[in-house]
C-alpha cells in the first residue's frame, strides 16, 4: 500500500489540465478544513469550492469497486470508513459554506471540468465573490 499514490495520480492530473486548458486557475492540495484536517484535490478557496477525485476502489464506486476476497473484513472496514470520511466531509464543507464536488475515477476529465466550471460560474454570479481567479493559481 505504501506504493499507492494519494495525490497526483492520471486521473486527477487529467482532470487538472481540463481545467487549466478551459481557463480554470486552483489551487492543489489545499487544506480545507483545520480539525479534522481535509485537503481537498483541488480547491478554489476564494470561491469556497472543493474537488475531490475518489479512486473507485479504495472509495467504493458502486458501478466498479471490488471486494478483496483476501483479509476481507480489513477492507470493508477500511472502505467503509472512507466512505463515511467522505461524508463527513461533505456535510462540514457544506456547513462551512463551500461546495465540494466529487468525481470517481472513472468519470471523464472533460465532463468532470465542465461540472466544475458551471459552479464556478454560479459562484461567480453571486454577490461578493471575487471573479477573476488571480488569487488562485497552481
Amino acid at each position: 500500500m505504501a506504493r499507492v499514490r494519494q495525490t497526483g495520480t492520471d486521473v486527477e492530473l487529467a482532470l487538472r489540465r481540463e481545467m487549466y486548458r478551459i481557463g480554470l486557475r486552483y489551487r492543489v492540495g489545499y487544506e480545507v478544513l483545520k480539525k479534522p484536517r481535509r485537503v481537498a484535490d483541488v480547491a478554489f478557496p476564494g470561491r469556497k469550492i472543493a474537488v475531490f477525485v475518489d479512486g473507485c476502489f479504495w472509495h467504493g464506486c458502486p458501478d466498479h469497486a471490488t471486494w478483496p476476497k483476501r483479509n476481507a473484513e480489513f477492507w470493508r472496514q477500511k472502505i467503509e470508513a472512507n466512505r463515511q470520511r467522505d461524508a463527513d466531509t461533505n456535510a462540514r464543507l457544506e456547513a462551512a459554506g463551500w461546495t465540494a464536488l466529487r468525481f470517481w475515477s472513472h468519470e471523464s476529465s472533460v465532463e468532470a471540468a465542465a461540472t466544475v466550471a458551471r459552479a464556478v460560474a454560479n459562484a461567480d454570479a453571486k454577490p461578493g465573490v471575487p471573479s477573476s481567479g488571480a488569487n488562485e493559481k497552481n
